[in-house]
């Protein structure tokens, strides 16, 4: 598949949809604690078949958008809200919590790397931010995870009301 490009879109008829934007971050959690993490540009992942995630569903993830404003700037929803829910929902399965300045710092490396695919200012449109992470550890047994992924990549997107 063919990385997005900004002249691939017509920013007033975007819908809610996957769109492979060409950076994403990831960041790994092994030995108790997140590795460094950064962008990436790959958007496929290697995932063992008996990974966590997949057969006891230990995954969670958050939604945010980026927003082009009027002087042609970009603004960001409070990331660190939706870093502390992110943590809430971990704290139901069992999964570490990512540090909030990590979470916050990876939403503003995203958001930097794909700034020619917010939308311009006036069309409604957003550059929606997808946090997730989930259990990585081949297991069959109902224990948490060693091991996590988390990412966070982007795509665009309308308002539902305006989605036909």
């Amino acid at each position: 598949m063919a990385k997005a490009q900004p002249s691939d879109f017509d920013w007033n008829k975007l819908g809610f949809g996957y769109h492979d934007l060409p950076y994403r971050y990831r960041a790994y959690y092994k030995d108790g604690q997140w590795s460094q993490g950064g962008l990436e540009e790959d958007s496929s992942m290697a995932v063992n078949e008996a990974a966590q995630a997949f057969h006891y569903g230990q995954e969670v993830f958050e939604g945010l958008k980026a927003y082009r404003r009027e002087d042609g700037g970009v603004n960001v929803f409070r990331p660190d809200m939706n870093a502390k829910r992110i943590n809430t929902s971990a704290d139901r399965l069992k999964m570490p919590h990512i540090p909030e300045e990590m979470f916050v710092d990876a939403v503003k490396q995203v958001v930097k790397a794909n700034q020619d695919f917010v939308p311009p200012y006036g069309t409604g449109a957003t550059l929606y931010l997808r946090p997730f992470y989930f259990g990585t550890t081949p297991m069959v047994g109902v224990h948490p995870a060693d091991e996590y992924t988390f990412e966070i990549f982007a795509t665009q997107l309308v308002p539902t009301t305006q989605v036909g």
